[in-house]
């Protein structure tokens, strides 16, 4: 693929269908109008229904023949996640694994679960084992999980993975992101040693102008968010392309993470990076997906369907 990838540059997706987390907004509304763009089904799931459905309408106002529904799913509620499962009938082609907050202070999922640990990682782990059976009865089946330059500052604390001793918001949101590109790799590993056709991947977008920025974060960090949005970000357009990428080149290898091609990784085209070191440690990622499996009470069976 050339240095300047862009969404033109996607693949026909006719006769796919792919379901991408958080699509009402920023990233996934760019990931989900694209894939339609380029003829997939697509299914947006949001945790606000109504703004879902304006996104959609969005989208159909753009593009006429855009085949997008949109479906109830909340990352911070295990049971939500389970009937989103449960009601989706396959084969699932595409996951993308897009939602998620951002240094949000201390609070507790449903289920109770430190918010940022709970939403990115844990209801994210949780909803790929439970389509996992749509997933292997697709053909080509690839699921692409969001991840941050912001993993470089985290560390999965096995100690303390709630924030119950010690809470700081960054340095939990960079645990999660972590745990996002741990958990993108493990699942590699096993679908590879499995011996299913399934491919794992996961992407950042660098610094991008999203309403991810303004959602979560004390309100005065807001002005310096916008002031950064407004010298450093790139548009959700072009922060959505490392996703869409991973999503959708053909011949890309299981296990690869996309990022821009820029200084630093804040902005530019994708193409395949390397994470910190840390994210490569193969005894915490099988040590992450078992904690992850306690917690959620989901585990894989790649023979036949996900339990839980």
């Amino acid at each position: 693929m050339g240095a300047r990838w862009t969404a033109t540059d996607i693949p026909d997706q006719r006769g796919r269908v792919a379901v991408v987390t958080g699509a009402n907004s920023g990233l996934g509304f760019v990931d989900a109008r694209e894939l339609a763009r380029a003829r997939a089904r697509v299914v947006m799931a949001c945790r606000n229904l109504s703004r879902g459905e304006e996104a959609a309408q969005r989208i159909r106002a753009a593009i006429p023949e855009a085949d997008v529904s949109v479906a109830a799913l909340d990352l911070a509620d295990l049971s939500s996640v389970r009937a989103f499962a449960g009601a989706f009938e396959g084969p699932l082609d595409l996951l993308i694994n897009n939602a998620g907050i951002m240094a949000a202070p201390r609070r507790l999922t449903r289920d109770g679960f430190e918010s940022q640990f709970g939403t990115n990682h844990l209801g994210h782990f949780a909803l790929t084992g439970l389509v996992l059976e749509p997933l292997l009865a697709a053909p080509e089946p690839r699921v692409v999980t969001e991840s941050s330059h912001m993993h470089r500052v985290g560390r999965i604390n096995f100690a303390d993975l709630q924030g119950e001793h010690r809470y700081m918001r960054w340095l939990a949101y960079g645990q999660s992101k972590l745990a996002n590109l741990m958990f993108a790799f493990e699942l590699q590993r096993r679908a590879a040693e499995a011996g299913v056709g399934l491919k794992s991947m996961a992407a950042h977008p660098g610094y991008s102008r999203t309403n991810l920025q303004f959602a979560a974060p004390p309100v005065y960090e807001r002005p310096f968010m916008a002031v950064g949005n407004v010298l450093f970000g790139q548009s959700a357009d072009i922060g959505a392309l490392p996703t869409l990428y991973a999503a959708t080149v053909p011949d890309l290898p299981g296990g690869t993470y996309v990022g821009p091609s820029g200084f630093m990784e804040q902005r530019g085209y994708p193409h395949a990076v390397t994470a910190a070191g840390k994210a490569y440690d193969e005894d915490q990622w099988q040590r992450l997906w078992e904690v992850s499996e306690e917690l959620t009470g989901v585990s894989y069976e790649f023979g036949s369907s996900a339990a839980g």
